[in-house]
């Protein structure tokens, strides 16, 4: 996102940009609000229909059963907490940021971006949900298929669900959506988590409860763009190429089609997040190769020209 906004900000002293995975439409009204979630329901379900059902059934059952203290306790023993978990919202928490950061990062080989885990992770994960017996307790099967995102590596006993370190060290992510990142998104009755609804306004007393700020809802697009972007940065924008996977979310905030012959959208199908941004290994498909020589032919191009230019001005 930032690469992008820097070279239509600062073309001066930028020769082009690659935004990978820049989500730079995820603003006002521009991208349907739910579509983020749908793009991670369609993820699991694309593997099965099964496996998004049964992660569909979980949140109504850990609700259910952690509306007691001893239901609190038995799903403690279920997702094997270090201690006695006390909201029932710290299970929804643990599973919601499971699959959803596995959907981002489910890329086609090993990785450790965010945690350890092998190639496809969604497909591993489903095959665990898809092991075990007929009639198996559905949260059961939940916390087996999350605990591939905290625990592939096997080296954990104990999960701490509250009071734990930021494993991503994504802290301070809270103020800047309270501030200048305002994402309106929404989750509906088709997706496979709770149903969500979104207003400023709640969002707003949200911020101010939880930072004493309150956010500028609009100033992204004040300050960048981003309305009827086609139209507006065929006009005076140039070298940019925005590069997308469709199995990463964000995708569906970002610039999916070409917007002039320098403002190049570099789609794949089976990509994940800033997938292209990698570093290459021996087991890459064919088609991350492929993307990241057509990037590298771009960038090469646009160096091209800048030193002809130059050479033009010396004359």
């Amino acid at each position: 996102m930032l690469a992008s906004w820097f070279r239509l900000k600062y073309p001066h002293v930028t020769i082009g940009a690659v935004a990978s995975s820049a989500p730079i439409l995820q603003f006002d009204y521009i991208t349907p609000w739910s579509s983020f979630y749908e793009a991670v329901s369609q993820d699991y379900k694309s593997e099965s229909f099964n496996c998004f059902s049964v992660i569909k059934a979980a949140w109504d059952l850990i609700d259910e059963r952690g509306s007691t203290d001893a239901g609190l306790l038995q799903l403690s023993k279920t997702f094997r907490a270090c201690k006695t978990v006390k909201s029932v919202y710290s299970f929804r928490n643990w599973l919601w940021t499971a699959f959803v950061y596995t959907a981002m990062v489910d890329y086609p080989t090993p990785a450790n971006f965010l945690m350890n885990l092998p190639a496809y992770p969604i497909k591993e994960m489903c095959k665990i949900i898809h092991g075990f017996p007929a009639g198996a307790d559905i949260v059961d099967k939940a916390f087996a298929a999350a605990s591939l995102y905290y625990n592939y590596t096997g080296d954990q006993t104990c999960f701490q669900l509250e009071d734990g370190e930021d494993p991503h060290g994504l802290s301070g992510w809270g103020w800047q959506a309270c501030t200048e990142m305002v994402m309106p998104m929404t989750i509906s009755n088709e997706s496979m988590f709770p149903p969500f609804t979104f207003t400023y306004e709640g969002k707003s007393d949200d911020c101010f409860q939880s930072y004493g700020v309150r956010p500028r809802p609009h100033w992204i697009t004040t300050e960048y763009g981003g309305n009827r972007i086609d139209l507006v940065l065929k006009r005076f924008g140039s070298n940019i190429i925005f590069s997308n996977g469709m199995r990463d979310p964000w995708s569906r905030g970002g610039v999916l089609k070409n917007i002039s012959s320098s403002i190049i959208a570099l789609v794949t199908e089976k990509g994940a997040h800033h997938l292209d941004f990698r570093s290459a290994t021996k087991d890459d498909p064919d088609w991350v190769v492929e993307q990241r020589r057509q990037e590298v032919k771009i960038i090469q191009g646009w160096i091209d020209q800048y030193n002809e230019d130059l050479a033009q001005i010396s004359k």
